[in-house]
């Protein structure tokens, strides 16, 4: 991608949820390879030399949503690695409707059908990580979480750089983290 470092947009998790997750991450992610905090990823790859037009189009779309709320449905067995899989028909709706807006530079995985998950292992051993799952399987009961916002990085070849957060209508003003 031309114009410098890529963009990633992930949801702002309500700080007990970020909390929760990224303990889980930093507990069972290999450690040479967790570079970046807990995050649910909207898109993993805007162009960098956009980023006025998509801080536009973040605000616009932020500013008419409440927070939302989002379901975690549990643990997830991603082959080597495990996520929770996460449900909600809005920040879906949310999702569609900034991918429409960025639809010419969504990369291959970001124009792949959205699946929500905020992952706490990956790149570990398959059999790690299918009794990981399972041991998390067990002791989970549903519950929900709360997105306040949207969170902008700069993909800096493995760890992220904040950018700014996007807090959803009520929830404050766009701070700019840059």
């Amino acid at each position: 991608m031309s114009g410098g470092p890529p963009l990633i947009v992930t949801a702002a998790l309500d700080a007990g949820a970020f909390d929760w997750f990224d303990d889980l991450r930093r507990a069972h992610f290999p450690k040479h390879r967790n570079v970046a905090p807990a995050h649910l990823t909207l898109f993993h790859a805007l162009p960098g030399d956009q980023e006025p037009f998509i801080a536009e189009t973040l605000k616009a779309a932020c500013a008419r949503r409440a927070p939302i709320t989002l379901a975690v449905r549990g643990p997830w067995f991603i082959g080597r690695g495990v996520a929770y899989r996460i449900a909600s028909a809005e920040l879906e709706a949310l999702r569609a409707e900034l991918a429409q807006a960025f639809a010419s530079w969504l990369t291959p995985q970001d124009r792949a059908p959205f699946r929500p998950h905020i992952t706490i292992q990956n790149k570990a051993d398959p059999a790690e990580a299918r009794v990981l799952c399972e041991r998390l399987q067990l002791a989970f009961e549903p519950f929900d979480i709360t997105a306040e916002g949207l969170l902008v990085w700069r993909y800096l070849g493995g760890p992220w750089a904040p950018v700014a957060k996007v807090r959803f209508a009520g929830g404050g003003q766009a701070v700019s983290l840059t």
